[in-house]
């Protein structure tokens, strides 16, 4: 067996040897202003492309130039990890975020994508200045376990609200979205690549965010509470914190002008009442829990039946399931506020 330390030096000997960066410990980093590597080309958008293993990785971006600019940052599968930033001309701005890298790089059930790291540097008038990519394998960790509302999708206009997620976190702490279109609370189980994948990768303190209802069209309220008690008790087992989070709304109004229906508020086949299931199951086990049924609701009854449309892929697909950008960037921040309110993520990494 390699030593921790021997593994730490082939590491970021591999990563020199194959990126031409420097990548070193935390304690051995210099301030060096970052130069744009090789590895990036184009101008709007850049595309960076780096030759690393799979890992969690800082980046530190420097946006701006002499002319006005307007940068966003996306990386892998379509995560946006920086929102469009404006600089003035003549300034430079510095920005730094952690990305998960694995292989396939979105969805575990979709194998595609390049392997190694990508990055793209896209907006109104995107500016790059500089780019550092360094290795940081114990960066905390934020795990999520859910269905196509929540994963990383492959193509526009369907975006989860976990591909959105990356862009409240400064570097410190990076998002591993392991869910998965089409799945329910017992199919993300029963998959390897699914539930056991985010088994193995939990380390102490890590909080696991799991919204799984979706799917559950046809299971009996017991095997539902199971399948839950169960992912908790393994994650728990690991040193991590489960964290329940209650499924988004449908887009389903009444003639009133409300969304309190069974269909818009996830009552299945059965009669099971799956928010209600998870509220009472956390109260039991005492996992936190982040409502997101009641908060998305609130704000597409806001929004009402007009305005709401926007929020989800009505106008594209008639699809009052699915999220657009706009809605799973709106859904992501109301996640993000009870993370931060919960201090279930350190208030320092919050951007």
């Amino acid at each position: 067996m390699t030593a921790p330390g021997r593994a730490a030096v082939t590491l970021l000997a591999a990563l020199t040897a194959v990126t031409g960066l420097l990548a070193v410990p935390a304690a051995a980093r210099t301030p060096a202003r970052p130069s744009v590597p090789a590895e990036c080309a184009g101008t709007a958008p850049v595309v960076c492309h780096f030759d690393v293993p799979p890992g969690t990785y800082e980046v530190t971006a420097l946006l701006g130039g002499a002319r006005e600019g307007s940068t966003g940052v996306q990386a892998e599968a379509r995560r946006t990890m920086l929102a469009e930033t404006a600089t003035r001309a003549g300034q430079v701005v510095r920005r730094g975020f952690t990305v998960d890298v694995r292989d396939p790089e979105g969805e575990p059930t979709r194998p595609g994508g390049a392997p190694g790291l990508d990055l793209r540097f896209d907006g109104a008038a995107p500016l790059l200045a500089g780019l550092r990519v360094t290795a940081a394998p114990r960066s905390p960790q934020l795990l999520l376990a859910g269905d196509s509302t929540v994963c990383d999708q492959p193509a526009d206009p369907y975006t989860g609200w976990g591909q959105q997620l990356p862009q409240y976190f400064t570097s410190g702490i990076s998002v591993a979205n392991y869910a998965a279109s089409g799945e329910g609370s017992q199919s993300f189980l029963d998959d390897p690549v699914l539930f056991s994948a985010v088994e193995s990768r939990v380390r102490r303190g890590d909080p696991v965010l799991i919204q799984l209802a979706h799917n559950d069209k046809q299971t009996p309220a017991e095997v539902y509470r199971a399948n839950l008690t169960e992912m908790a008790q393994r994650i728990r087992d690991r040193g991590g914190r489960p964290v329940f989070v209650t499924p988004i709304v449908r887009r389903w109004f009444n003639s009133d002008g409300t969304l309190d229906n069974g269909t818009a508020l996830h009552v299945n086949g059965l009669g099971v009442n799956l928010p209600g299931e998870m509220r009472a199951l956390a109260r039991e086990l005492d996992v936190p829990l982040i409502d997101l049924t009641a908060l998305t609701r609130r704000l597409v009854e806001e929004a009402g039946p007009e305005g709401s449309k926007a929020l989800y892929l009505y106008d594209e697909q008639r699809d009052n399931t699915h999220t657009s950008v706009r809605g799973a960037t709106a859904f992501a921040a109301l996640v993000l506020g009870e993370l931060r309110d919960r201090h279930l993520v350190p208030r320092r990494v919050v951007r």
